[in-house]
């Protein structure tokens, strides 16, 4: 016997025992269907007890091939290169991604707006794959550049590029784009026919982008937002908790800005495949790939070794769970772009 105190009162127990049979008390009103999972017997057939949820069938994933974050020093298998980006993009449009986010890095390794290496690497893929939808930053962290950005919104090289409404340090690196800096750029990626995708790290964020692109009637519809928490600087989500409520209470508040708003949500950070799972439960588009994370999973130390590797792995949690990977042109359908 235990020596944990038993507060059952047994005498009690025992007197039922004498009473009755021991059973389970069984009513079942709705025979010869003991559970209907879709009626019930008191309701007319064309009461529904479990409909199907209305959530998006077609899951848009985008692949980033390199970014502006990480170097060869973290993961050695980053591309670096024009040549290193330009394959590692081309083995994911060949592995049937419909979305690739772009950067390039110069001789040193960092991320440059520089319109001919930004030629050299999207145009033999675009030639290549017509379809497929081909987006990139255009930030200008140095002097010469915004006219560079220009350059390459009138080039057409990019049909989709993120409006960072951000002030975080990032990592050891404060990132900010002043007011007029993100206005005036929206203005000009609209003029240019490019779709701005509103790039948020936390919930301030948001705020921003609603005060300077939405209540003031710049940003167009439908609203195309992409959630980057988890980097240093961002939403902190270092637990599965933390993660799915950090998650949820970004997703409200853009869905109470406008419940229209096309969402995309980025595998970043040490959250990784994970949120990018949650993000396709709730019917968000996802971001996967090297510029937003250097590892496969939350709980482990194993590194992404390729980029169309990642996009295959994604592509299969997106499967399990029912959905498909939706085609270039559905995904620029949701986002107000003409198809192609």
């Amino acid at each position: 016997m235990s020596n944990k105190i038993n507060k059952v009162n047994w005498e009690l127990i025992e007197e039922y025992k004498k009473k009755e049979d021991f059973m389970c008390i069984w009513n079942a009103y709705g025979l010869p269907e003991v559970t209907d999972p879709t009626h019930t017997a008191y309701a007319t057939s064309d009461v529904d007890v479990q409909p199907r949820w209305k959530t998006w069938d077609k899951i848009p994933i985008s692949t980033t091939i390199t970014g502006a974050f990480y170097s060869k020093r973290v993961n050695p298998n980053h591309p670096q290169t024009p040549e290193e980006i330009y394959q590692s993009a081309r083995e994911v449009c060949q592995a049937g991604a419909p979305i690739v986010h772009i950067h390039v890095r110069d001789k040193d390794g960092y991320s440059v707006l520089d319109p001919k290496l930004f030629h050299s690497v999207i145009d033999p893929l675009r030639k290549e794959f017509p379809k497929t939808v081909f987006d990139g930053c255009m930030v200008p962290f140095q002097a010469g550049e915004w006219a560079k950005m220009i350059e390459c919104l009138q080039d057409g090289l990019l049909d989709v590029t993120p409006i960072n409404t951000v002030a975080a340090y990032c990592g050891d690196t404060l990132f900010c784009k002043p007011p007029h800096v993100m206005i005036e750029k929206t203005r000009i990626v609209q003029e240019y026919g490019v779709k701005p995708q509103i790039a948020v790290y936390s919930d301030g964020d948001i705020d921003n982008a609603d005060r300077y692109l939405i209540k003031t009637g710049l940003l167009d519809k439908p609203y195309h937002w992409i959630i980057l928490p988890t980097l240093p600087g961002g939403s902190p989500m270092q637990s599965p908790h933390a993660m799915v409520t950090g998650f949820i209470h970004l997703y409200d508040q853009i869905m109470a800005i406008d419940p229209d708003s096309q969402i995309m949500v980025c595998a970043a950070g040490r959250a990784s495949s994970h949120l990018a799972t949650l993000a396709a439960m709730m019917g968000c588009a996802i971001r996967v790939g090297m510029e937003d994370t250097v590892w496969k999973w939350p709980h482990k130390n194993e590194k992404i070794t390729n980029n169309a590797e990642h996009f295959k792995t994604m592509k299969q949690l997106v499967s399990l769970l029912g959905r498909e990977v939706a085609t270039s042109n559905e995904y620029r359908r949701s986002i107000g772009l003409p198809e192609k």
